[in-house]
């Protein structure tokens, strides 16, 4: 497996590790948004967060470090950003926000337009199924 998460699982590549347990593990992002900018992973390999099983071990476990970034930086609060891309193992990132670093700025891309009536299509297929 050609997985670059994996592989810092397996220790193959260094990381930043600031947390582990029997399921996760927690580094700092190579690439960050704000000091303090985690990821927290399976051990297991799952391509996508909502697969993770317990499901909601996963997110406590966010919660947890969540208030220990907290403690330690003393940020505004703790974002959460989970999208599934460049990396296809579940990754949730943990971002600390600061009176004067605004993370949104580096993550504007161009948005599309979806014109209204289209939109109001796409939020009555989603409410069909609920």
């Amino acid at each position: 497996m050609d997985c670059i998460f994996c592989k810092i699982v397996n220790g193959e590549i260094p990381c930043y590790k600031i947390y582990e347990d029997e399921r996760f593990i927690a580094f700092l992002d190579v690439s960050p948004l704000s000091p303090g900018h985690t990821l927290l992973i399976p051990k297991k390999h799952v391509r996508c967060v909502e697969d993770y099983e317990p499901y909601g071990k996963y997110w406590e476990t966010v919660r947890n470090l969540s208030k220990i970034l907290q403690k330690v930086f003393k940020p505004e609060t703790i974002s959460y950003i989970v999208y599934g891309l460049g990396v296809e193992h579940a990754h949730i990132h943990l971002v600390p926000i600061y009176k004067d670093i605004d993370p949104t700025k580096k993550l504007e891309k161009e948005v599309i337009k979806i014109p209204e009536k289209e939109m109001k299509e796409i939020a009555k297929k989603i409410r069909k199924e609920i």
